[in-house]
């Protein structure tokens, strides 16, 4: 029976500027489901990323509620919440968020440092066998191409086994074969009973959401399909 991961409740953020405000969302409101892949698309300055950091607990909404498994992380102390993302959510970003002086193994254990999760090691070398990077496993940053780094960060995605992955853009810098393994993932990942929340302005990236929104105005959300649960690419 499915449940709901993700609950986001009437979510307000406004930016202040010296000069103006900018709201970036107004009342939004969405849930993502245990075994559900949610993509929401929409051009660039459409709020998407600012939804997806506040749904992952990284920026703090101005009015509204974010529950992930029924616990709001925003009332919870600020070192609380940080163990809270490692344990709960994997997040994938276009931009990877990689630290640059690890190598490939060590960026994949950062999450499980605040979790001290055992046999992280040997999960971790899976991780890099399943996502072609044993070649790379000491190799640093500036060592790796693209592709390499974005698949480093999916297997950082999925160390602490969550029950909620997070990504933004996560295909926006791919070439077509590494934009497939990371999207045939995240369906896998979802078949399998996990929760996927996808934000991007690339409509190839969301043909296999069950889910599809889009974002207009202020981060309006309106449904433009609902597909059949368990797809596969």
């Amino acid at each position: 029976m499915r449940c709901v991961v993700l609950k986001v409740e009437n979510i307000t953020k406004i930016y202040h500027t010296p000069n103006k405000q900018v709201r970036a969302l107004d009342e939004v409101s969405l849930h993502v489901d245990s075994g559900e892949f949610v993509a929401v698309e929409g051009p660039s300055g459409s709020g998407k990323s600012t939804l997806l950091l506040t749904a992952g607990s990284l920026l703090t909404p101005d009015e509204g509620q974010i529950l992930i498994g029924g616990q709001n992380p925003y009332a919870l102390s600020s070192d609380e919440r940080t163990k809270f993302r490692a344990e709960k959510i994997g997040f994938v970003f276009q931009q990877f968020h990689l630290i640059p002086y690890l190598s490939v193994l060590e960026n994949i254990l950062t999450p499980s440092i605040l979790t001290k999760g055992e046999n992280t090691h040997e999960e971790a070398m899976q991780l890099i066998g399943r996502f072609g990077l044993t070649e790379r496993v000491h190799h640093v940053l500036a060592e790796l191409s693209t592709g390499e780094r974005q698949r480093t960060a999916l297997a950082r995605a999925f160390i602490n086994s969550p029950n909620l992955i997070l990504a933004d853009e996560p295909t926006g810098n791919l070439d077509r074969e590494n934009a497939e393994i990371v999207i045939e993932s995240l369906v896998e990942f979802a078949n399998t009973g996990g929760s996927v929340f996808l934000v991007t302005h690339d409509a190839s990236a969301v043909q296999y959401a069950h889910c599809i929104l889009r974002t207009e105005g202020c981060g309006m959300i309106k449904t433009i399909i609902t597909a059949p649960f368990f797809l596969t690419p």
